[in-house]
């Protein structure tokens, strides 16, 4: 999986190596989110400084269990040779379901650029030009209006609503999100990539 590559206009994503875990901690650390809002199901950020990057790692490092029926690519987003944040696709079944899962986040310092809409709609043309996906899903804390707002202007449709306890105590809905590969609203660029058949046949995908 070490070989794939995903370029865009103005960003590298290849799935994280041990080198990435430094920038991904430092980008982590520089701050996501504000203090007193929680956008992922798992309150990961809320640990101790000290105690983040190594947790950051044993994460990342237990991603690397891949197998057909059950995988995660979790991509580093590099922006001028720096990491800035990390986006994942995942599957399960995914030769019968044809649907992946994504979720991403970017450091504070780049954000409302148009970032994290550019690095979903790479991963979006991996998924549906490369891998063969049909469907596209993700979610959102409800009131994360800029993570919907990406989806919306892609094309997602909304799916329902869940509830969630991030943080003990503080239930939240969360929007689900789903997008069918005919109404992605593509983008004006192409992705570039590489080692795409080795990440292909490691994922076991039979590409018609």
């Amino acid at each position: 999986m070490f070989a794939l590559e995903i370029q865009t206009p103005r960003l590298t994503l290849r799935p994280i190596r041990d080198e990435d875990l430094p920038g991904l901690a430092e980008a982590a650390l520089a701050g996501i989110h504000e203090p007193d809002q929680m956008p992922f199901g798992f309150p990961w950020t809320d640990a101790p400084a000290a105690e983040l990057p190594r947790n950051l790692a044993m994460y990342q490092w237990q991603l690397r269990q891949v197998t057909p029926y059950n995988w995660t690519i979790a991509f580093a987003v590099h922006l001028d040779g720096k990491v800035i944040g990390a986006q994942d696709l995942s599957a399960y079944d995914f030769a019968n379901r044809r649907t992946v899962n994504s979720g991403s986040w970017l450091t504070k310092e780049v954000q409302g650029r148009g970032l994290g809409t550019e690095m979903r709609a790479a991963l979006l043309l991996f998924a549906f030009d490369v891998l063969g996906a049909e469907w596209a899903e993700s979610s959102a804390a409800a009131w994360n209006e800029p993570s919907l707002a990406v989806s919306r202007k892609l094309g997602y449709e909304m799916n329902g609503v869940t509830r969630v306890s991030p943080r003990q105590g503080e239930p939240v809905d969360e929007q689900r999100v789903r997008l069918a590969r005919g109404a992605f609203n593509r983008p004006a660029w192409t992705i570039t990539t590489r080692g795409t058949d080795a990440a292909v046949s490691q994922l076991g995908i039979a590409i018609s």
